[in-house]
């Protein structure tokens, strides 16, 4: 095996990108790091929108009743048929019986747009029901126009949770009022919302709207972060039923830093807001997300065989963010591992041939694939005989000249 150290401070040729590193932050001091604080909450995530870390955790990958967070992934579905086109904001949508809540014992009691049967309702209206006002029969009027049925539609938000490696996530309504059989997690919440982020942005940037009107009846957002002066947050939702008691996944952007905060299960509408803040408050203050390794950018420079080039140029493509405690960025340290001792051709763009080491102190606190960022196409007959025979001899005799 092959391993190069690259330090922030001592570079090895060929290594420049964590040049690109800001002098101002590594020449600032270590902030005292104090513990992750208490959160009075069934289970939580803290965890980082660009690298994944998980800060602060508890009983994260407890199966709960996720209530109406049910509805990011119905938010999600339908960001999805919007961007394939398969659906369009102006299209208009005749609300059937099921979506009445007079008329469906299902809905009574619960948050709902007010939608009553033969109405004609823009996909558009309807989204912002869902995620402004909570709508349950928004939910239901949207998932039969997008999926034919409930039933489908219940489908498509349990085929994503699959693809996105949602272990823990079984749906089982498209509005989340409890039913027997439907669950999730601290952990498989923060990771739909980072999916939802980062797959259907102009989905998301709804979930920061503070208020809508309907049929003149105007409703606030439910999540009452947003209007926290503190923090930059702009989304994602609430969820109270008796069963799962209130719920709240929230995220919020400092800069280039972006947190994601779950906590479910709390026993007041209060104490969820108040400990959603104390989590992203820390968050922001004792850490930060740098990305040492640009994702266009080469890490290391490695020679590969039998190929129509010398060189592969490696890097970490979209996954160079780490985080680390705010003030560490000085002492980072990176250094990469090679699958194989010799990388031979040929070698396909994002090909994964090793692993990048991000160490503070000495221990390991990231590890990313290595990957390659241009192909390497086979070399031609002379070129590969020749390779053959300097590899050969590098064999033989290499240890000669060490």
């Amino acid at each position: 095996m092959t391993r190069t150290v690259v330090s922030s401070r001592g570079l090895v040729a060929g290594s420049l990108i964590l040049l690109l590193l800001a002098p101002a932050v590594q020449a600032a001091d270590a902030v005292q790091q104090p513990g992750a604080p208490t959160v009075d909450a069934k289970a939580w995530i803290l965890m980082d929108y660009a690298s994944g870390k998980v800060l602060s955790e508890g009983s994260a990958d407890e199966q709960l009743d996720p209530a109406s967070l049910t509805k990011i992934m119905t938010s999600y579905v339908v960001g999805q048929a919007l961007k394939a086109n398969k659906i369009k904001l102006t299209d208009m949508v005749t609300i059937g019986k099921d979506a009445w809540a007079t008329g469906n014992p299902a809905l009574r009691g619960s948050s709902v747009m007010f939608l009553k049967p033969g109405d004609q309702v823009s996909v558009e209206n309807l989204n912002k029901g869902v995620i402004i006002q909570s709508g349950n029969d928004a939910c239901i009027a949207l998932a039969d126009y997008v999926a034919g049925s409930q039933d489908s539609f219940i489908s498509l938000m349990n085929n994503y949770a699959q693809k996105m490696g949602l272990t823990n996530t079984t749906f089982k309504t498209v509005h989340g009022l409890d039913a027997p059989g439907q669950f999730s997690t601290a952990r498989d919440m923060a990771l739909l919302t980072k999916a939802m982020i980062h797959d259907v942005p102009e989905e998301y940037a709804v979930h920061k709207e503070k208020e809508f009107t309907f049929n003149n009846i105007k409703q606030p957002n439910r999540n009452r972060l947003l209007w926290n002066s503190s923090l930059n947050v702009d989304g994602v939702k609430t969820g109270t039923t008796a069963g799962a008691g209130y719920n709240l996944v929230s995220s919020a952007q400092q800069g280039d830093m972006r947190l994601i905060a779950v906590v479910l299960g709390t026993k007041t509408d209060r104490v969820r807001f108040a400990e959603s803040e104390k989590l992203l408050t820390w968050g922001f203050r004792f850490f930060e997300t740098v990305t040492p390794i640009k994702p266009d950018a080469t890490f290391v420079e490695q020679r590969v065989w039998y190929g129509d080039s010398s060189q592969a140029k490696l890097g970490a493509g979209e996954a160079g963010s780490i985080t680390l405690p705010r003030g560490q960025l000085k002492n980072l340290k990176a250094s990469f591992t090679l699958n194989q001792p010799q990388l031979t051709a040929p070698l396909a763009k994002g090909q994964v041939v090793g692993t990048i080491d991000f160490k503070l102190n000495d221990k390991t606190i990231e590890q990313r694939p290595l990957i390659v960022m241009e192909a390497v196409n086979e070399g031609g007959l002379f070129s590969r005989a020749m390779d053959f025979v300097m590899m050969k001899f590098h064999q033989w005799f290499g240890s000669w000249f060490s």
